[in-house]
């Protein structure tokens, strides 16, 4: 058992300090010279028309550049739609319940 929680404990550790170290080499958040800010951008302006095939930029870039990230959002709120029935409708049409 001591095994265990001197295992999991190193897991977590090590969890924390690659997130940290993870974090620490993000670039700067909201600077106008940031690579999110130009590469991606520029790219998505002047490329995601003919990449796409779209005839919106929009669509072209929620759909194909970022079609997993839509997908697994909406898996997300799906799950947390259903949970919350599942939660609400437990104990609902049994008779005598009143």
């Amino acid at each position: 058992m001591k095994f265990r929680r001197l295992l999991f404990f190193l897991l977590a550790l090590l969890v924390g300090y690659v997130m940290v170290v993870t974090i620490a080499e993000l670039p700067p958040y909201g600077i106008p010279q940031g690579p999110s800010d130009n590469i991606v951008s520029q790219r998505y302006i002047h490329n995601a028309l003919e990449d796409t095939g779209a005839t919106n930029m929009i669509t072209a870039i929620v759909v194909d550049y970022r079609a997993y990230d839509t997908l697994f959002e909406t898996t997300v709120l799906f799950t947390a739609v259903m949970a919350v029935l599942v939660t609400l409708k437990t104990g609902v049409g049994k008779k005598g319940d009143q």
